[in-house]
């Protein structure tokens, strides 16, 4: 099985001939993967806790705190509580981290029928709304009450929607048929 990373070495020789690249730095690559996930509850610290370390766990770095950017007293919510949390993976952890996601956790989640071509935005980047935390190995199963969900964004530089999805396939996104 061919890593992540060898296969986007290996891209400019496997696209080329189809998107009429004539240098090799012309050939999309990934440049960051963001995982972030909101806490729902600015007041629970023991949700945002809990997230935080889930976080840790999956992505193996510690995620940065978001906080809101505007007090709105319906949520009981006020300017500068934190309402999420966010890490953005780059070099060994984002390929091992998007290893683990195609290979072990899609595959794991319920009902699953691949990941829709309209998360492909017109800049070239992907996004990937994941509704249970517990597809990934390193979060434990006996902890099921405190599920969330995360959102996965896998930022490259490829031209264009359809450059993208080209390179995502070849990269091994299971796109839905």
């Amino acid at each position: 099985m061919m890593l992540t990373k060898e296969k986007q070495q290996n891209a400019f020789k496997a696209l080329g001939e189809s998107q009429g690249y004539k240098n090799i730095m012309r050939a999309p690559r990934i440049v960051k993967i963001v995982v972030s996930s909101g806490t729902g509850k600015a007041k629970d610290k023991n949700r945002n806790e809990l997230v935080s370390k889930r976080l840790t766990r999956i992505t193996g770095q510690k995620p940065a705190p978001r906080s809101a950017k505007a007090s709105i007293a319906q949520f009981k919510m006020r300017e500068g509580d934190v309402i999420g949390f966010q890490s953005t993976l780059r070099g060994e952890r984002m390929y091992s981290f998007l290893d683990k996601m195609i290979h072990i956790a899609l595959p794991r989640t319920r009902d699953f029928r691949g990941v829709p071509e309209s998360g492909v935005d017109q800049m070239g980047n992907l996004s990937i709304g994941i509704k249970e935390n517990t597809i990934f190995p390193e979060t434990s199963d006996e902890d099921l009450k405190d599920v969330f969900g995360l959102a996965v964004t896998i930022v490259t530089t490829a031209k264009s929607k359809a450059e993208a999805t080209e390179f995502f396939k070849y990269l091994g996104i299971p796109f839905k048929k």
